[in-house]
């Protein structure tokens, strides 16, 4: 309870900057209850004292804001770096081995279900700096993660209101395998989509080349 007093006189002072900062430094390693603060945010919305809509953007600039700074930490300073100066990040070997255990286990996926993992999310930017994962490739995972988390979290507050609370325990305790159930889903729906558009290319291609010539 203190610690949702405490969020709520932030809101009250700062409004939505509370969320784009608190986010940005989470992702740099600093402690920040992001996930909780989402989920209060939302709230707020569902009583009418913030618009839903300008959450999400704010809330995902923050979160991609902050990835997008470690990697490049990550991809500059190296892992000597992070094995010297980690500490003033929170960065312990003990969270590093984690991450690299999880790295190894799911590969680039982890970018993306990272978010949803406790003591993995805030070291993914890092990680994928020191081992030079492209850009591009990095930009794709962790926005398109991002964004599933700043509105899942969200709409917890908008569509449960003064409940929010107890789905948001129980959502903690799922949230891996929900987000990477989620994931999987929408690859499937996807291939799905392509696989019929295929098929519907190939059947327009065919038709004209099965047509018996007119008679003159």
């Amino acid at each position: 309870m203190e610690m949702l007093k405490w969020i709520q006189e932030l809101f009250a002072q700062y409004g939505y900057n509370v969320l784009f900062f608190g986010l940005l430094l989470e992702f740099i390693a600093l402690p920040f209850p992001g996930e909780t603060t989402m989920a209060f945010a939302g709230y707020l919305s569902y009583m009418g004292r913030l618009d839903f809509m300008v959450l999400i953007l704010v809330a995902f600039l923050g979160t991609t804001v902050g990835m997008t700074i470690t990697y490049f930490i990550g991809l500059r300073a190296g892992l000597p770096f992070i094995q010297r100066y980690g500490r003033w990040f929170l960065f312990s070997p003990a969270k590093l081995e984690k991450t690299q255990r999880w790295f190894g286990k799911y590969g680039s996926l982890l970018i993306t279900i990272g978010y949803f993992i406790p003591g993995v999310r805030h070291f993914t930017g890092y990680f994928s700096g020191i081992i030079a994962i492209p850009f591009r490739k990095f930009a794709l995972y962790a926005y398109s993660g991002a964004l599933v988390w700043v509105i899942l979290f969200l709409a917890i507050g908008k569509l449960f209101g003064p409940q929010w609370t107890v789905i948001f325990h129980m959502l903690e305790s799922y949230a891996p395998w929900i987000a990477l159930s989620a994931i999987l889903l929408a690859v499937l729906i996807v291939i799905y989509r392509l696989r019929t558009s295929y098929k519907s290319r190939l059947l327009t291609g065919a038709a004209p080349a099965g047509k018996a010539p007119e008679e003159p």
